[in-house]
């Protein structure tokens, strides 16, 4: 009962206040009322959070750690949040850095199920980066989606994924869609001999991702795309457990709504709950992340971490074909380019376009 999960916590305060903030936070996130009426040593001692320590980062900003006692979260992901920036998340001076956990929660939660080595096993690419775009724009139907993605597979692409906008809408049923999505790869794969991987996109509650997970399986498929933070921690987590056979990638949708750092919240919590591929804003492109954020995302998902399985990076949002060389100078080969618009601009010419991607690609190897 002893363990506890290390909390980072960035503050605005002067100097004579940050103390008595930083109790409060710890106070906030573990009992959420006044100590003083607390007589239960048990709570005293175990539960109630502890401030370990408080940095001064200048200009008036502190960094705090506090120890919450893991046995709060219940091991559910949920809880896990809630217990780690529930009700401080409503006060506007405080963001939630990064946390540190017990190996415990490795265990508990399982982390990816397949990770870099297992998304680079299913395309056949031991030693490279990886090749990824998306179907656009949501308002197609079935066919004409289909058809677009057979196109893509015949430029040897690696992974296709639906747009995250792509849900169970009238114009396009998951149901319908995805078999006939999974029916023009499959074709296209096997005039290029290529393994390419098609990840429809998973939306709406429990019961609905259960059964747009059943049309996946009866597709033939291997993965999915998800939107943790809009269908929830808690079903995500429950159908990583549900489906060991499945890749997910991680859409992150959502994540702008919090002050929570993106380092943490994409690169380590959605990994620990099950994330094999987690897709994020990159640098240069239509937001606002600095080279610096994306580095330290990067190397979060990839790093040796609690005994967990890697992570791949996915970088995307605005990215062009023209950067392929610079981006993988910077994130190097332990990474899956995600590139959309820019591709999907060229048209006509998409097939062609998407080999040279491919090519460029696969021509940088580790």
């Amino acid at each position: 009962m002893s363990e506890r999960i290390q909390v980072l916590y960035r503050v605005k305060s002067d100097a004579k206040s940050i103390a008595a903030r930083a109790k409060a936070i710890a106070v906030e996130q573990s009992v959420e009322m006044p100590v003083e009426p607390i007589d239960d040593p048990f709570v005293l001692n175990d539960i109630v959070g502890r401030v370990e320590d408080i940095r001064d980062l200048g200009e008036g900003l502190f960094e705090v750690r506090i120890g919450l006692a893991a046995a709060t979260t219940g091991f559910e992901p949920g809880q896990l949040l809630n217990m780690l920036f529930g009700n401080t998340s409503i006060q506007e001076d405080v963001v939630f850095y990064d946390a540190e956990f017990p190996r415990s929660f490795a265990a508990a939660l399982g982390g990816p199920r397949h990770g870099l080595e297992g998304i680079r096993k299913r395309v056949n690419a031991p030693r490279r980066a990886l090749t990824c775009s998306a179907l656009k724009p949501q308002g197609l139907p079935a066919k004409e989606l289909a058809a677009l993605a057979a196109r893509l597979a015949e430029g040897g692409i690696d992974y296709i994924k639906d747009d995250h906008g792509l849900a169970d809408q009238v114009y396009s049923p998951f149901a319908e869609r995805v078999p006939a999505i999974a029916e023009a790869v499959a074709a296209a794969s096997a005039k290029t001999g290529i393994p390419t991987r098609y990840l429809p996109s998973l939306s709406g509650n429990l019961d609905s991702l259960r059964k747009q997970m059943r049309h996946v399986v009866m597709a033939g498929l291997d993965g999915v795309l998800i939107v943790p933070l809009i269908v929830g921690l808690p079903a995500f987590h429950t159908l990583v457990k549900e489906n060991p056979d499945i890749v997910f990638m991680t859409h992150p949708a959502f994540g702008g709504a919090s002050r929570i750092r993106p380092t943490f919240l994409f690169g380590k919590l959605f990994r620990l709950l099950g994330s094999d591929a987690t897709v994020f804003a990159n640098y240069g492109g239509r937001f606002s992340y600095t080279p610096e954020e994306c580095k330290d995302l990067s190397m979060a998902a990839l790093a040796p971490w609690l005994g967990l399985k890697s992570c791949v990076p996915v970088p995307a949002g605005g990215m062009a074909l023209k950067r392929i060389g610079e981006l993988l100078d910077f994130f190097g080969v332990d990474v899956m380019l995600l590139i959309g618009g820019s591709l999907l601009a060229t048209r006509e010419r998409i097939t062609a376009e998407t080999a040279r991607y491919v090519e460029a690609v696969r021509a940088t190897k580790a």
